[in-house]
């Protein structure tokens, strides 16, 4: 199984450095990214992934390289901080690039309409954060975010549960 690790949190808590160090143990096939040391902008909405050159974002920056990774691994495990009961910008901006693996084409899945996906990968994802996170808000945002992907969600777990939550992953 190969995990690929994105870490967003530049200050990172001891709770957060030993869920990194409890995810190398565990996986022999892990790939980390420290995000917050990448050039990655916010999506600008100009759906040209869609439009003008499908699959592929207009804009150049390290999030290509991600994009690749999201394709080659069976599970993704996001780590973020949060701010105000949320993810933080630099890790919401991970998932609005996500785009260029879906189609602009609609489907229904049963009674919600969903992006057709690009590609038939079916990544697996799990959140992990630092901070006062609303747990059940987060599951929910994660949910929704993997269901439009055709994705699974392996939920949201706070980063000092990583033992616990490691083994069920």
């Amino acid at each position: 199984m190969r995990i690929l690790v994105l870490n967003t949190i530049a200050n990172q808590t001891k709770e957060t450095q030993t869920l990194l160090q409890n995810i190398k143990e565990k996986y022999d096939n892990t790939t980390i990214y420290n995000t917050y040391e990448m050039d990655i902008k916010h999506c600008i909405g100009c759906n040209f992934c869609w439009l003008k050159t499908p699959g592929v974002c207009t804009i150049k920056d390290d999030y290509e390289t991600l994009l690749k990774e999201m394709l080659v691994h069976d599970e993704m495990i996001v780590i973020s901080d949060t701010k105000f009961g949320f993810i933080t910008h630099e890790t919401k901006k991970l998932f609005d690039r996500i785009l260029p693996l879906a189609t602009m084409y609609l489907q229904f899945k049963g009674k919600q309409m969903r992006h057709v996906s690009r590609y038939d990968k079916k990544l697996k994802v799990a959140l992990f954060y630092q901070g006062d996170g609303e747990k059940e808000y987060l599951n929910y945002w994660l949910d929704r975010a993997t269901l439009n992907m055709e994705w699974e969600c392996l939920g949201a777990h706070e980063a000092c549960t990583d033992k616990e939550v490691l083994a069920c992953i």
